[in-house]
């Protein structure tokens, strides 16, 4: 299909997620779930689980093949504005010695799913065909135990934003819990694919990348960004090209080392300076990203799942166990990890419930996973349904934990110190 031939398609595939996704939205908001949500889902329904299955010349028609990747480049510039904007947000909601219980609600929500998801797939061996051909019981099940570690980190700012929880404790401590999470669980899954492969330089280029990576960015990101914001010889253009810039080469070198865009991003707003230029930079970038590029990526993932594996009885036990381990494992291990660190029982739920969920992650994960050869159709089906259920039901727990604080007592939550 040339480019000629792409561009219509492109146009009317996404009037079609736009308006789709603003119907299922308009609908799930009755239930309390948030947009993002919606998107989440309104991809799974226009893709073969649903529209494939009841109209597949139709849905062949609206996203042929070949305008997938455009969907998902698209969805990447969505994203990565969307990250910065999330990381300037975080910057300006600094908690004293969130590093402290940031990284222990983070350790706890790696190693109890991780070690859970192990054993399940250790004791249940060959009971469910999830394991391809040649593919070790040990690489399958490393594989499972990493995803079930994963947490949602862009659909958990994006929630926490919607909420308008940006500012509150347990907002910003699941913002700093999840990158944590999420940065180690991507550093796993490339130790993963390296003992699959049998070759360690994509593990070490992941590792080592983010360690350079990190320093540069505590050493000479605010230096950079202090430049480019509060130098006079920019005008408000040059200034907001100037940062777009720096976005995407930031987000090309996390890619590269295989860290995922959403990480420089993110990093890109955590070190750009508190000043009403940044705001102008913030406000200007992120309105059409968000409502326009954004659910182009929440629907890219979910025009590739199909559910009709599910039917093997075998898969839909497996897929059961999976989704109890991985609740247990992550909304679990965080609470624990949150109250052992001294914060308060409702902090400590909301945090469990904010880290439980999955989402769009998992499914990049997945996708990794299926085109390096690890993952079979039915391993990816169980996990895609991991992913919509935790991420489904964080909204209405939250929203119950909320309902009983109020009933119970009305305590305010802590304010943050604003540097």
């Amino acid at each position: 299909m040339t480019p000629t031939e792409l561009a219509p398609r492109f146009f009317i595939a996404v009037a079609v997620i736009l308006l789709f996704c603003k119907l299922v939205s308009w609908l799930l908001g009755k239930a309390g779930q948030p947009p993002v949500v919606s998107e989440m889902l309104a991809g799974v329904l226009l893709g073969p689980s649903l529209l494939g299955l009841l109209f597949p010349q139709v849905q062949a028609a609206l996203f042929p093949a070949p305008l997938l990747p455009v969907l998902y480049v698209v969805g990447q510039v969505g994203l990565v504005l969307f990250m910065f904007q999330a990381g300037y947000a975080f910057r300006s909601h600094r908690v004293t010695n969130l590093a402290g219980t940031a990284g222990a609600v983070s350790l706890a929500g790696i190693t109890a799913p991780l070690l859970l998801g192990v054993l399940l797939v250790v004791m249940t061996g060959d009971a469910a065909p999830i394991r391809p051909d040649g593919v070790s019981l040990g690489v399958s099940a490393a594989f499972v135990g990493v995803a079930l570690s994963i947490t949602a980190f862009p659909m958990l700012a994006r929630i926490i934003t919607e909420r308008g929880q940006a500012g509150t404790r347990h907002g910003s401590l699941a913002l700093a819990s999840g990158a944590i999470d999420d940065m180690v669980a991507w550093i796993m899954l490339a130790v993963v694919l390296a003992f699959a492969s049998g070759e360690a330089g994509p593990a070490i280029v992941t590792a080592g990348g983010a360690v350079i990576f990190g320093l540069v960015m505590w050493l000479a990101g605010p230096r950079v960004t202090g430049v480019l914001i509060r130098s006079d010889r920019l005008d408000g253009r040059a200034r907001m090209l100037g940062t777009v810039a720096l976005l995407f080469l930031i987000a090309w070198y996390t890619d590269e080392i295989g860290l995922y865009a959403v990480f420089g991003a993110f990093a890109v707003g955590v070190v750009m300076p508190q000043h009403e230029r940044t705001e102008q930079v913030v406000e200007t970038l992120t309105p059409v990203a968000s409502a326009v590029f954004l659910p182009l990526f929440f629907t890219f993932s979910g025009l590739r799942t199909e559910f009709g594996l599910l039917g093997d009885p075998r898969v839909l036990i497996f897929a059961g166990a999976c989704i109890v381990l991985a609740v247990a494992g992550k909304f679990g291990a965080c609470w624990a990890a949150a109250r052992l660190r001294g914060e308060p029982n409702g902090v400590a739920l909301k945090v469990g419930a904010l880290m439980n969920a999955r989402g769009l992650m998992q499914l990049i994960a997945l996708n990794v996973g299926l085109e390096a050869g690890i993952v079979n159709s039915s391993l990816f089906t169980v996990l895609v349904l991991v992913a919509l259920v935790t991420t489904l039901m964080t909204t209405p727990l939250l929203t119950l934990l909320e309902r009983r604080e109020r009933r119970a007592a009305p305590v305010r939550e802590p304010a943050l110190a604003v540097p």
